[in-house]
């Protein structure tokens, strides 16, 4: 399947969300319980990616349940906190301490320059095909100047097949391949998941007028023996499995997208 439009991958992905909402709380309970970027078990509250959120207006984008969310209203009480996800059922699992909208990443449901920032751990992006139109989607819900935090699978991981074992250590796939999908008997698209390279990372923030300021590669912990899919102890110290970006919204126009590509070796 080739071509893959964002309307269908949401829609899929809506109904693959939907679907695993029960299975995925009882498989992750303690990542669940507060504000972790990944399944290293960054928290944001000794991590600080996000700064003081004092009287900010927060955007969680791919909220699911919104643990994220909730633990930013809680720790900063004068902070507007808004999230949004696909999954119905996701989202009607979320605490009340915030509003939690049903949305697309495509069609976020804001005023233009209404949040002051925007952040994502792990929602949304890996299952997006376009990074450039989803970017600017946020951007245009952003002001000038506002910042984003998004942490998503690092781009290496897409070599390797999804074990945690000693299988997950041989590179199988092409880092240049697209996407991954599950379709049903019936040709029927069932999950899609998209490869975003750190060129098409880069390429994307740079056209939709962000400005990356930092970025980080989480090491695994020690202390931490818990197995994630193919997230492990195993894997976690021979290579990266998540990437933090760090990113600010320009008060300048973006250029072109068809300007200052990166391009992967050997492209003409």
């Amino acid at each position: 399947m080739h071509n893959i439009s964002a309307d269908d991958a949401s829609q899929a992905n809506r109904r693959w969300w939907n679907s695993d909402a029960d299975a995925y709380h009882e498989a992750h309970p303690e990542y669940l319980q507060s504000f972790f970027w990944c399944p290293e078990m960054l928290a944001e509250a000794e991590a600080h990616l996000l700064g003081d959120l004092k009287d900010k207006r927060v955007l969680e984008i791919g909220c699911g349940s919104g643990p994220c969310s909730s633990w930013i209203a809680e720790t900063f009480p004068s902070a507007t906190v808004i999230g949004f996800d696909i999954s119905a059922d996701m989202v009607r699992r979320s605490s009340g301490t915030f509003p939690a909208l049903l949305a697309d990443v495509h069609r976020i449901p804001l005023a233009a320059n209404s949040m002051d920032v925007a952040f994502s751990a792990f929602g949304a992006f890996p299952f997006i095909p376009d990074l450039t139109v989803a970017l600017r989607e946020v951007a245009r819900v952003l002001r000038s100047g506002g910042t984003l935090v998004i942490a998503a699978n690092h781009p290496m991981r897409w070599i390797f097949e999804d074990f945690p074992d000693e299988r997950g250590l041989i590179a199988t796939n092409s880092y240049f391949e697209q996407h991954y999908v599950e379709s049903d008997e019936h040709g029927e698209l069932q999950y899609a998941e998209f490869q975003h390279t750190m060129a098409d990372w880069i390429n994307a923030f740079h056209a939709a007028g962000f400005s990356i300021e930092g970025m980080t590669e989480p090491t695994w912990p020690e202390d931490l023996t818990t197995t994630w899919g193919q997230w492990s102890p195993l894997r976690g110290k021979i290579f990266p499995g998540t990437v933090i970006f760090q990113a600010r919204l320009s008060e300048q126009l973006p250029p072109s997208p068809h300007q200052h590509r990166l391009q992967p070796p050997g492209a003409q």
